[in-house]
């Protein structure tokens, strides 16, 4: 096969986006809002437009909270009014024209918010600290040292799916093309999925039918407002990997109910109902699950986790596991990474040409 058509850098079609390749940057949170008003600062910018220049297809904004109440720590992005919006809309715009597609994950903390930076401590922000009040499904701690949820009400998750929608239409406006929310990591919808953060008797607890209730409503309230035309993807953590937990099974049979609400795209990811855990992990050992859904349900998945180089993602791809890998960490460390490979020397900005090999015959171009 060749690369150049066939596989990491060739176009992905979603309803009306083109991906212009098929590896993209996974949202990793960076800790480097303002915390007075958690909008987007110097760091941003040119830390999303080098990774957007790197050839790649979506680059994924980070864990964006829809609520002062959903943040995990006061140094996350925020986006529920309008001057958070106009930050995220120069990201978008920087994306946009370094030639990728600008994509911005939606996320409520649940449980796991009211922290401080994993650098500063990770530690739980009291009330009089600056903290704010904590919400789950049911008065379960996330980890030791972390705060007591208030078991969330109805009310308070009828405010949950109108602020993803408020968040969803704000990004819209902002210029981003595709949405991600996150069900994973033990936030808010995964901690809602898992029986062994959910212990609620009412429509949002017990049965499986009852505890996908508030992500399939809230993939439905985002769909009110955020438009056919574009893709909404939903990153899950496909199992718990912890005794009675949320399972693979149960994931291959929540994709087709979300896919019939209108998710176009399952980010395939692992873990984090809770602390401690201990797994074994390895590059790429979170693939197989893209590969399962991807097979099972016929939705289309992206691949995530410890892949660290493009003939690695290359194989995930020509090997039909995935429709889709996002890489994390490497992009961290190596913002280029992608454009290393020679199949992707066509992408190389001209401006960057020089540092790159020339096809036989040429000169390298003078400084």
């Amino acid at each position: 096969m060749n690369a150049t058509t066939t596989g990491l850098f060739a176009p992905l079609r979603l309803r009306e986006v083109e991906l212009p390749t098929r590896v993209g940057m996974a949202p990793m949170s960076q800790y480097q809002a303002d915390p007075a008003t958690h909008t987007v600062t110097g760091w941003h910018l040119p830390h999303y437009a080098a990774r957007a220049r790197a050839g790649l297809g979506p680059v994924m904004v980070e864990a964006t909270g829809i609520s002062p109440q959903g943040l995990v720590t006061p140094h996350d992005l925020g986006l529920w009014d309008h001057t958070q919006q106009k930050g995220l809309a120069d990201v978008a715009t920087a994306i946009a024209a370094a030639g990728a597609v600008p994509a911005l994950q939606l996320s409520h903390g649940g449980r796991k918010a009211s922290r401080t930076r994993p650098w500063d401590g990770d530690a739980h922000l009291r009330p009089d600290q600056g903290g704010w009040e904590v919400i789950g499904p049911s008065p379960l701690s996330f980890a030791p040292g972390y705060a007591l949820p208030r078991p969330a009400t109805t009310t308070d998750l009828e405010q949950v799916l109108a602020d993803f929608a408020r968040s969803a239409r704000l990004a819209l406006e902002a210029g981003y093309r595709m949405i991600e929310l996150h069900a994973g990591h033990g936030r808010l919808l995964h901690s809602f999925l898992s029986p062994l953060a959910n212990q609620r008797t009412d429509r949002y607890g017990g049965a499986f039918t009852h505890r996908i209730r508030l992500l399939v409503e809230t993939v439905e309230a985002v769909r009110q407002v955020w438009p056919g035309k574009l893709p909404l993807a939903v990153r899950l953590s496909c199992e718990d990997v912890q005794p009675g937990g949320w399972s693979m099974d149960d994931t291959l049979a929540l994709v087709p109910i979300l896919a019939r609400a209108g998710v176009d795209l399952i980010d395939c990811s692992s873990g984090g109902i809770r602390r401690p855990q201990q797994r074994r992990t390895g590059p790429g050992f979170q693939v197989p699950y893209a590969a399962a859904i991807r097979e099972r349900t016929g939705v289309a998945t992206a691949a995530v986790g410890q892949i660290n180089d493009t003939a690695h993602a290359e194989h995930i791809l020509f090997t039909g596991q995935a429709d889709l890998v996002l890489l994390g960490r490497a992009l961290l460390t190596h913002p280029q990474l992608t454009l290393a490979s020679q199949a992707a020397q066509h992408l190389v900005p001209p401006s960057y040409r020089r540092a790159h090999r020339p096809p036989a015959g040429e000169h390298l171009p003078e400084l």
